[in-house]
């Protein structure tokens, strides 16, 4: 961003100086709030929530930037889940204004308000969502990425044209296959199975060459290849 003109170095020094990097979960411990970034994985976030739920006073807020499990069901393995909440960044983080909050079967009122306002006090658009597969945003948005990646391997158009089309007739920013690039194949891969396997739709079936490609390795820009390719 400082590369880009849009903050001053000594704005970015100022934030970097806030951060403390760490290995360990105790060093959280005194936190009045958590949010969980770990890939899209149950198994994974909800080792984590098991070990926040020791490590953190039980006043600590939990939360999670998930893209699609089920916050209920991270919240089943803690000792608060009145206090287990979604907060879901759009990507990229910076410039996306929007925070999905989510909330879980059990997250009380107190909790939501408090997560309401501090994404507020972060510069960012909160809107509640209740919690359900893929919440609002990839329950719409991943099945338009997964059709535009049908439409590459049926041999309906090249990538760039299918962006092409989305920018140009939809006005879209960036086309889906720049988008789910810039997201992450194996990301994106992840969301459409929690659908397909929560929702039992059919139309959430994760495209073959999507599948191909993760196994490939071709993850996007993380991995300087997917539908496009990107220097180092």
């Amino acid at each position: 961003m400082v590369k880009k003109g849009a903050i001053q170095e000594e704005a970015a020094q100022a934030a970097l100086a806030n951060v403390h990097p760490s290995t360990r979960l105790l060093d959280a411990a005194d936190a009045q709030l958590v949010v969980e970034a770990a890939p899209e994985s149950l198994e994974l976030k909800q080792r984590i929530f098991r070990q926040l739920s020791e490590c953190t006073p039980v006043e600590t807020i939990l939360a999670s930037n998930t893209s699609s499990i089920s916050i209920t069901r991270l919240a089943a393995v803690t000792d608060r889940p009145q206090r287990v909440i979604g907060m879901h960044f759009m990507n990229p983080v910076p410039v996306i204004r929007l925070v999905e909050v989510i909330r879980g079967h059990l997250t009380d009122d107190a909790t939501v308000a408090s997560v309401l306002e501090t994404a507020r006090r972060l510069g960012k658009t909160p809107v509640e969502v209740h919690d359900y597969p893929g919440f609002v945003s990839n329950r719409v948005l991943m099945p338009m990425l997964n059709e535009a990646i049908f439409c590459v391997m049926e041999g309906v158009a090249t990538q760039e044209t299918v962006d092409e089309v989305m920018k140009l007739g939809m006005a879209h920013p960036m086309g889906p296959l720049a988008l789910a690039d810039l997201i992450g194949l194996d990301t994106c891969l992840s969301i459409l199975q929690v659908l397909h396997r929560d929702l039992g739709d059919d139309k959430y079936r994760p495209c073959p060459l999507l599948k191909r490609m993760v196994d490939a390795g071709l993850l996007g820009r993380k991995s300087g290849r997917g539908f496009y390719t990107y220097e180092a």
